[in-house]
């Protein structure tokens, strides 16, 4: 059936795409509809047409999803970050563990028990144990950092907030509610020192326009605060009166500034100078005490975090004698828990200041046997093995979104570790990674997925986290 622009149709909304938008079907052609949920029955309007399927627009909701709420949010739809906050966190909850557990399926190929009569008869060696998603009690409030862009309005006025959905247009916003409530009056107090002074945002193309971005960090369990200036320009005038206005605010433990002339999206330049305060922030998870600077990479949700490691740790099964790798490492926060538990742990990060703060978080912790090394992990891993015949009873791996290089994986099979624990905030590249070190490969060596424990680190967006374990086979 041909569908042409600006048509209406009528249609039950039956799932949810990777973007948050509601999938409904006519007859054969499948439909993408933003804003819609599982359950409504819609009116659209046809905007896009593909051969098989299609973009429509949500007009009217005929008949509201049992599922169907409120958001807390008054810029919700505008802003678009928060893209399943019109959907009640149950079904949130339930949409995410049915993605990682099909993505398993249907990549990755694999097999879990879906009736109780499978479970009740479930052999280890058939079926990975998937256990139920661990969700939040309350699911607001709960990031630890803020990247705000900035810019101006159609009338020229100084603004700052959030970039709606797909284009680079600020949706004004200073209070988050995904967010910490400081970061209200941190971004009112900026917003006012550029207005007073004339400071310009930055602009592509522009001769003129300083401050592209800010950075806030919260930790949640000492509540140090640190103001990140992200400036086109490592000349800013006034940033004087700036520190001392912020370090007046309660918490505020630290402001510096990042450089970043070049163009593009990318948000952290290269080179970061101190303002006030000592460039660091501190946190805890568990007992652990960790330094943070405005490039670490740090989980932005601290309670979930928690239980996502101590999963992890569970996983690894560690008795004191262990030799950990832990890959894509970050500031040490996997490391560090295991090593608590291991002989000994190495992890490979390709930041150098995040390895920096990583021995530092080791010194500062009283933790000898964690070491820390600067690269690739598909480069330095092999090099590794290669030349000093390293080994690994357990390796680790906590890889960015597009999952573990080819070459890292191949070195893992080569290093025949007893157990693998892969943390992935992909399930799709968690799948395709899974896929390759649970199948036939040249290394002869062969791993049985055994656990799935999906973690809800982002509640009101599309994305999760997933920890599973990996055994290798005996005799393999």
């Amino acid at each position: 059936m041909n569908y042409c622009k600006n048509e209406q149709i009528e249609l039950q909304i039956t799932d949810i795409g990777t973007e948050g938008e509601g999938i409904g079907k006519t007859d054969a052609f499948t439909w993408f509809i933003k804003d819609a949920v599982p359950g409504d029955k819609v009116r659209a309007l046809v905007m896009k047409t593909k051969k098989t399927y299609g973009y429509a627009r949500l007009l009217e909701i005929l008949i509201p999803s049992t599922d169907r709420v409120t958001p807390v949010c008054p810029i919700a739809r505008q802003c678009g970050g928060c893209s399943l906050q019109n959907l009640s966190y149950e079904a949130q909850l339930r949409f995410k563990e049915n993605k990682v557990r099909n993505n398993l399926m249907r990549i990755g190929g694999f097999e879990f028990a879906d009736t109780e009569k499978e479970k009740a008869e479930q052999k280890e060696q058939d079926f990975p144990v998937f256990f139920p998603i661990i969700g939040m009690e309350k699911p607001l409030r709960y990031r630890n950092k803020a990247e705000v862009p900035f810019g101006t309005d159609r009338e020229g006025n100084i603004t700052a907030g959030f970039y709606a959905g797909h284009t680079h247009c600020i949706v004004p916003c200073s209070d988050c509610l995904l967010e910490f409530e400081e970061n209200k009056e941190i971004l009112e107090t900026v917003l006012g020192w550029m207005k007073e002074f004339r400071i310009l945002p930055y602009g592509e193309g522009q001769s003129t326009g300083l401050i592209r971005h800010v950075l806030i960090r919260k930790g949640f369990s000492t509540g140090e605060l640190m103001t990140c200036i992200i400036s086109a320009s490592d000349t800013i005038p006034h940033t004087g009166i700036l520190c001392e206005q912020l370090m007046k605010l309660p918490g505020m433990k630290t402001v510096v500034l990042n450089v970043n002339a070049e163009p593009g999206n990318v948000i952290l330049g290269k080179r970061t100078r101190i303002l006030a305060g000592p460039g660091t922030i501190a946190d805890t998870i568990g007992e652990t005490v960790f330094r943070i600077s405005a490039e670490s990479f740090y989980q932005v949700n601290p309670v979930q975090t928690e239980k996502l490691y101590r999963t992890a740790l569970e996983f690894a099964d560690l008795t004191g004698a262990e030799e950990v790798w832990d890959l894509y490492c970050g500031i040490g926060t996997v490391s560090l828990f295991l090593a608590k538990k291991a002989k000994k742990v190495t992890g490979i990060e390709i930041v150098p200041q995040a390895v920096t703060d990583a021995r530092e978080n080791a010194r500062e912790n009283g933790i000898p046997n964690a070491e820390f090394l600067v690269g690739k992990a598909e480069e330095i891993l092999p090099l590794h093995v290669k030349e000093y015949g390293a080994r690994a009873d357990v390796i680790t791996v906590d890889p960015p979104r597009k999952g573990c290089d080819a070459q890292c994986l191949e070195t893992i099979l080569a290093m025949k570790p007893e157990r693998i624990v892969y943390i992935s905030c992909d399930s799709a590249t968690l799948a395709r990674d899974l896929k390759i070190l649970c199948g036939e490969n040249n290394s002869g060596v062969k791993y049985l997925l055994k656990k799935v424990q999906p973690v809800d680190m982002f509640p009101q967006t599309v994305h999760v986290e997933t920890v599973v374990l990996m055994s290798r086979v005996e005799g393999k």
